[in-house]
């Protein structure tokens, strides 16, 4: 329980369906004051879970993940963008801490099952549960789950995922719930501001990487104070006059080189994805999907594939029948065949093939 509207409805409907719940909050960040109040899984949140769990009548527990939070979600995310990569914390936040976390300790409450509020469904498949998008495709958030194995996915139960966003604000107001009328979660629970530069320089001891900025021609066009202010894709806040617009293109964690060009230089056709790719749906190479290259994107047809890397291993590389904007190095890539999740993995690099 988040202390939202979507997890606390979601206690509300199991309770309607007849489970036993146990309200259970992982307290996972501190502000270290308090002009930052989080909007997700911030300090404040616990109470407002924890009046919820009140005001329905079941026990709730808050157990304190703050350093495991730490060591895998926001100093990777720190490294990511000093890096020159755009990360997905929210993603690595369910891979591993919230849900991984939540199974041992369902354990140890002894609970058979472990809910929460996303928007997605599990579906009963012939070779076992499927995690499938949620009804509400504007909500959808069966992006941050991909990761989740098969026994994993028989334990979930997803209260929401035939709901629409309109009818759960409405349950939590029919039920007078405390905080049916908060706001939607908009930013990183560890960067309430939105500023995601400062809190990464904050963390960065000596490693921010000032340098050069150039065009499409090679040409140094500029100076940066350091990568991480720089994602693929990004217009605004670069700082230099080119007389047209002008668009972040790459970004080189390792030389300190941020290059920029033409929207038409942000198309690529393929997306490699890194060693942690997994399909725990299930995948026969090659394989056709709808891959989201971001949370926000809205897919595009792809063509999975299985090819040899640098290292004399095996790659993933999703190859695209249309070029796809602003692919970036950093974020997650996951697969679906129509609604159903077939697995993803992060993004190393984009790759524009030389036409014929």
């Amino acid at each position: 329980m988040s202390g939202g509207v979507d997890s606390s409805v979601a206690a509300l409907q199991l309770l309607r369906d007849g489970y036993d719940v146990v309200g259970v909050t992982l307290h996972l960040w501190d502000y270290p004051d308090d002009k930052e109040p989080g909007r997700c899984c911030a300090p404040e949140d616990q109470y407002d879970a924890r009046r919820v769990a009140d005001k329905l009548g079941f026990p709730h527990f808050t157990f304190d993940r703050r350093e495991l939070f730490e060591l895998h979600v926001v100093r990777p995310f720190v490294d990511a963008y000093l890096d020159g990569s755009t990360p997905s914390p929210c993603v690595s936040c369910n891979r591993t801490v919230k849900l991984r976390e939540l199974f041992p300790i369902a354990d140890r409450l002894g609970a058979e099952f472990v809910a929460t509020g996303h928007y997605a469904r599990v579906v009963q498949g012939e070779a076992g549960p499927e995690l499938h998008r949620g009804v509400d495709r504007r909500k959808d958030q069966s992006y941050f789950l991909h990761m989740l194995e098969k026994h994993e996915l028989a334990r979930l139960l997803l209260p929401l995922g035939g709901n629409v966003k309109d009818e759960v604000r409405a349950l939590a107001h029919g039920a007078t719930l405390p905080g049916a009328g908060k706001g939607e979660s908009q930013e990183l629970c560890f960067v309430a501001s939105g500023r995601y530069e400062a809190f990464v320089e904050d963390r960065a001891a000596n490693r921010v990487r000032p340098g050069p900025v150039l065009d499409s021609s090679g040409n140094v066009v500029g100076q940066h104070s350091g990568v991480h202010r720089y994602t693929v894709g990004q217009r605004k806040g670069l700082g230099i006059a080119m007389g047209k617009p002008a668009f972040v293109t790459r970004v080189d964690g390792g030389t300190g080189q941020v290059h920029i060009g033409d929207e038409s230089e942000l198309l690529a056709d393929r997306a490699v994805l890194g060693p942690d790719t997994v399909f725990p749906g299930g995948v026969s190479f090659p394989q056709r999907a709808i891959v989201q290259v971001r949370a926000r994107h809205s897919g595009a047809p792809a063509e999975l594939r299985q090819e040899p890397d640098a290292r004399g291993g095996t790659q993933v590389v999703a190859v695209f029948d249309e070029p796809v904007r602003a692919i970036s190095p950093g974020q997650v890539a996951v697969a679906y065949a129509d609604t159903r999740v077939l697995g993803g993995g992060v993004i190393v690099r984009a790759e524009r093939s030389e036409p014929s």
